[in-house]
């Protein structure tokens, strides 16, 4: 697992106060609203603000394409490299 991936993971857990869930239960390719992890809306907006403020990347809250990068670890991982590669 990388460790950009493994950061998210984290990231997610402890931003939303996931007590119950470990680090290796969070799939990479699952969905980490409704189905699969069961993320909420008031989750993706916690979960935002703690991937802007961690990784200084710049989040569209009214895009169709920041649902897309928000679909799971592997979009999220994806996004972030992008955006460093942008910066």
């Amino acid at each position: 697992m990388s460790d950009l991936k493994l950061e998210l993971k984290q990231l997610i857990i402890t931003s939303l106060d996931l007590e119950d869930i470990e680090v290796a239960d969070i799939d990479d390719s699952e969905p980490l609203f409704i189905d699969g992890l069961g993320l909420d809306s008031i989750d993706a907006l916690e979960l935002g603000l703690a991937i802007k403020k961690a990784f200084d990347v710049k989040i569209d809250a009214n895009s169709e394409q920041t649902k897309a990068h928000f679909a799971s670890i592997n979009a999220l991982a994806e996004f972030i490299e992008q955006s460093r590669n942008n910066a």
